[in-house]
């Protein structure tokens, strides 16, 4: 009998195990120091700890895709000394209150998150150059309702227009808003972030850079003009910047956007922020829009038309998302 010679189909090749843990016992990483998100760029973040040292980390393995943004409460392990050429792992992200998020557009369907932890969602405007528009800052407060966050209209350049009229449109809303100039004082905004988180969210041009600069009490972020012909701004941030505040508190710098979709806000949060409307919306037919002519509100605005301001910025409101009700 002719012995047959192996070849390389007899040749049986293991799968890699690389992948696989080679114990079933993880690190507990119990030595791991907490620390907040400042700033993330191109894959390292840079974090503060409790006692104040700026850490340069990078996300560990084992966190797989999920991002950190600035804002977020991280464990870090390895070198947290902050020194110079130190690199630490963060190995943990706490769980969020809350996020600030927004789509590309209405249809799209990637998220992106801008912030975490937000106590206030600061929405800055241009009194002019470039004018203010009413929808982005709807869509602004559509999403701070969702979240739970509370809004704060800063209208800057206030010495090109008065932008008092424009503001009378969110008087309904409760919501508290503020103008000011380059050279103005500030003391009322200080106070008002005062021991908060707080993001400033807004179009490029409108000088949100150039409040931080007058907040922190010297250049910390680079600022641009506004272009001429298109009467917009130039970016000049190309990241979001969390800053510790003088007067105590944390307020995140981000890039200017040019689009705020809400794909991903849910409705039914927003309408539970008018709390006075809540009885009057539980009467209305289902699946109601809250604009048309069977909607409970309509009689509700009959019979309160002092209301009819807040009712009709609640529309406005659900107007901005193109997200159907559940």
């Amino acid at each position: 009998m002719v012995r047959r010679r192996p070849d390389e189909s007899d040749i049986r090749i293991r799968p890699p195990r690389s992948t696989r843990p080679r114990s079933k016992d993880r690190p507990s990483h119990k030595d791991s120091v907490s620390a907040l998100v400042v700033t993330v760029d191109r894959g390292r973040t840079l974090c503060r700890t409790e006692s104040g040292v700026l850490v340069n980390a990078m996300k560990a393995r084992e966190l797989g895709k999920n991002s950190v943004v600035v804002g977020d409460h991280v464990n870090l392990v390895g070198d947290t000394s902050g020194t110079e050429g130190s690199l630490a792992r963060i190995v943990a992200v706490q769980p969020r209150r809350n996020s600030l998020s927004r789509t590309i557009d209405d249809a799209g369907a990637f998220e992106k998150t801008i912030a975490s932890n937000i106590d206030q969602m600061i929405i800055v405007a241009a009194s002019a150059n470039p004018e203010p528009r009413y929808g982005f800052i709807d869509r602004c407060l559509a999403v701070a309702y969702d979240q739970g966050i509370v809004p704060i209209v800063i209208m800057t350049k206030s010495d090109l227009n008065d932008p008092r009229e424009f503001l009378k449109a969110y008087d309904a809303l409760d919501v508290k808003s503020f103008a000011t100039q380059r050279g103005a004082d500030l003391t009322e905004i200080k106070n008002a972030l005062q021991e908060k988180s707080s993001v400033l969210i807004g179009h490029s041009g409108v000088g949100k850079s150039t409040l931080v600069n007058a907040l922190l009490g010297e250049v910390q972020r680079a600022t641009g003009d506004v272009n001429d012909a298109t009467g917009r701004g130039r970016h000049t941030s190309s990241s979001a910047i969390a800053f510790e505040l003088p007067s105590g508190g944390t307020i995140i710098d981000t890039p200017g956007v040019r689009s705020f979709g809400l794909e991903h806000i849910d409705k039914s949060r927003v309408i539970s922020s008018f709390e006075e409307l809540g009885r009057a919306i539980a009467r209305c037919p289902k699946n109601c829009s809250h604009d048309e002519e069977m909607c409970a509100l309509n009689d509700y605005v009959a019979e309160h038309p002092e209301r009819a301001l807040r009712v009709e910025s609640l529309r406005r409101l659900l107007a901005s998302s193109s997200q159907p009700l559940i």
